[in-house]
């Protein structure tokens, strides 16, 4: 009989350990991290904190914020929508020395749209405050988990 974990995944001895290669690596051996967009000060502040944590890395961040287009309306963001969030992205992935990129995404869900961003088995780095109720942001990072991702979850006061 073996354990698992809250995935349905066996624990890996550290002796059993595969030395496969991990998806999230292209061929340069760059590791992309996801950062979604939360909002603006828990962000820089995740940003700051994968700045920090992979530090002497090829590590390239990539910030993702999702617009919710309201189910009558057409699957679009509206251009002045657009500019704003391109905008506030840019000026967060200049606050780091990482290199990074910012994807906009459109869609009725913002779970659905952040997945739709992902490969299989993404990094990614959530940010959310201390709450007595369970976040949005840990309820996301659960669902992402419970998906194959690697997600670290920051709390923050």
């Amino acid at each position: 009989m073996t354990s698992k974990d809250r995935t349905g995944r066996r624990p890996v001895a550290a002796n059993e350990a595969s030395l496969e290669p991990v998806q999230q690596f292209d061929d340069a051996g760059t590791l992309e991290i996801v950062v979604p967009f939360t909002s603006t000060e828990i962000t820089a502040q995740v940003v700051e904190r994968a700045a920090a944590l992979s530090a002497g890395l090829n590590v390239i961040l990539k910030l993702v914020t999702v617009y919710v287009a309201p189910y009558p309306a057409e699957l679009r963001c509206p251009a002045s929508m657009e500019r704003h969030l391109s905008a506030l992205l840019m000026e967060l992935a200049e606050r780091t020395s990482l290199p990074s990129s910012v994807q906009i995404v459109v869609s009725r869900d913002r779970g659905e749209g952040l997945r739709q961003t992902l490969r299989p088995g993404s990094t990614v780095l959530l940010g959310s405050r201390k709450r007595f109720w369970r976040t949005r942001e840990e309820k996301l990072a659960r669902d992402l988990s419970t998906e194959g991702h690697h997600v670290s979850l920051i709390h923050f006061d």
